[in-house]
């Protein structure tokens, strides 16, 4: 009689599989949970213990991991082998039906008032071991073991019952879709434990940066993801486009409304979302390709939009906008006739959505979820080369503005201050060579992707046109000469922030205070290609 080993963490169409097995002849061995569910449903079946002649150890820990499971499984079927499972009484196991622990559900899930210390024990007890080991050993001997690891392909499996089972080229796809179901959950696990140890590293100076670079970048990163939505097309008509997300992750949006998302929907959004999250009071950035159009913060969400729209409200029409406080009907009723591609926020109340079901039906709303804010990569950024993956740690905007050394004559006066910081922090989500004219907590100006920080500068006062007098300036990286610096106070500005160290610093200091200008050196910049 042939034997089916069947332990799910996911019950799913489990008691239509077994008696589909029972039926053809198996007979069924289960782990605990497997082996009650399967009782429960009125079939027969021997338990794991029974099998190995061992009890479960170790609070469920130690079930499967014994000679008469591997054996039965790994055992290829000839006669050396066979005459091995006689030699020590184990029987071949035929079928091994095996999912696993929920690790990445569980590292996504936050529990309210949960320490540190315990969610780490519970994302532990999450890294399945034994169910790991059942798949490998399965899909290492297809030829003679026949592994399921998905649901999904439970119908697949019984109807192939009859003729014998799945052929070999079957029990081979079968394989590879166990390994790759345990290379994504290793990468899961590696992702979860990296960022883990990143957390318990005291960051680098700047002396010793480069001796603890392997620190920080893995020697290997395994990314594994899945196709969880077919977009119509890419950046471009004739472009093939789809979602794909790291295998057992768990999505970071919910889509609330509005027509489906395009690719280029999805790359603005990412874009978008953390621009206003820095802040702590109300906050909206309004984006169109990547870059912030408007950005401003306000007493109400409602006052925040006004003052970012006002930056250019040419470049608003068809934008994203991204607050950082729960949409209500008052900030529907603000944004007016303004066409909408995404709106993203935190939440949106019932009467926001009434309303917007009515005044932009078509607009995207798009719900933050608990896992945008988790990391599964482990703090790294990567982009794709032709022949490569570049890597990076992420440029995490937390400066401290007290850190900050004024190098001009004269010192910002305590508004200016403020809106320094604020213009930095806008500049930090700016593509390069970037400029941010801002002034009472609202950016008026934004030069972006110019090929010359000058250019920048004059793209900047051009958009903030009039508002330029009494701005402050922001430029994510040092200007190379004074012509930035000269052109930004013939516009009004009244201070600058930059990173300073160009071999010109002296000239461009010169030249602020010849113009009055004051000026802060940051130290460090913040380049966004």
């Amino acid at each position: 009689m042939p034997f089916a080993l069947l332990s799910v963490h996911d019950k799913t169409g489990l008691p239509e599989l077994a008696t589909g097995l029972t039926a053809a002849g198996y007979e069924l061995v289960a782990s605990g949970g497997t082996a009650r569910v399967l009782r429960e449903a009125g079939l027969s079946v021997r338990d794991v213990a029974e099998v190995t002649g061992a009890p479960e150890m170790l609070g469920g820990r130690v079930k499967t991991l014994h000679p008469a499971i591997a054996g039965g499984i790994l055992a290829r079927r000839n006669l050396r082998h066979l005459a091995d499972l006689e030699q020590h009484g184990i029987t071949p196991i035929d079928v091994v039906v095996c999912n696993l622990y929920p690790f990445a559900e569980t590292v996504a899930r936050e529990v309210p008032g949960e320490q540190p210390e315990d969610r780490e024990l519970r994302c532990v007890e999450e890294i399945d071991i034994g169910g790991v080991t059942l798949l490998r050993a399965a899909a290492k001997n297809f030829e003679s073991v026949v592994v399921v690891c998905d649901p999904a392909r439970y119908a697949d499996l019984l109807a192939s019952l009859p003729a014998g089972g799945p052929d070999v080229a079957a029990r081979r796809a079968l394989a590879l879709a166990a390994f790759r179901h345990t290379a994504a959950y290793d990468a899961a696990i590696a992702a979860w434990m990296s960022a883990e140890v990143a957390a318990d590293v005291a960051p680098t100076t700047d002396t010793d940066a480069d001796a603890d670079a392997d620190d920080a970048l893995p020697a290997r990163i395994v990314v594994r993801a899945e196709r969880v939505q077919t977009l119509r097309y890419g950046e471009n008509p004739h472009q093939s486009a789809a979602l794909y997300r790291p295998e057992g992750a768990a999505p970071r949006w919910r889509q609330l409304g509005g027509k489906e998302l395009s690719y280029n929907n999805l790359v603005d959004l990412e874009a978008a979302w953390p621009m206003p999250q820095g802040f702590a009071e109300p906050a909206v950035a309004i984006v169109k390709h990547t870059n912030p159009c408007g950005l401003a913060v306000g007493p109400t969400l409602e006052h925040a939009f006004e003052r970012a729209l006002a930056a250019d409200p040419q470049s608003a029409f068809g934008s994203i906008v991204a607050v950082n406080r729960p949409v209500t009907a008052a900030f529907v009723r603000a944004l007016g006739p303004l066409f909408v591609e995404i709106l993203a926020a935190p939440a949106f109340d019932d009467d926001a959505l009434a309303l917007l079901a009515t005044k932009k039906k078509n607009a995207r709303l798009m719900q933050a979820l608990p896992t945008l804010a988790t990391d599964g990569l482990g703090g790294l950024e990567l982009r794709l080369l032709g022949d490569g993956l570049l890597v990076q740690t992420c440029d995490p905007m937390d400066d401290d503005a007290t850190d900050f050394r004024v190098v001009s004559e004269r010192a910002p006066s305590a508004a200016e201050i403020a809106d320094l910081a604020f213009a930095w922090q806008v500049a930090a989500h700016v593509k390069s060579n970037a400029i941010v004219l801002a002034k009472a907590g609202a950016a008026v100006g934004v030069g972006a992707g110019q090929m010359s920080r000058v250019d920048a500068v004059e793209l900047a006062v051009r958009r903030a046109g009039a508002h330029a007098a009494g701005s402050v300036l922001a430029s994510d990286a040092f200007f190379p000469f004074p012509d930035g610096v000269q052109a930004a106070a013939a516009a009004g500005v009244t201070a600058v922030v930059q990173p300073g160290g160009s071999m010109r610093d002296e000239q461009v200091i010169e030249a602020a205070n010849r113009l009055g200008l004051a000026m802060w050196f940051t130290g460090r910049r913040h380049f966004r290609h």
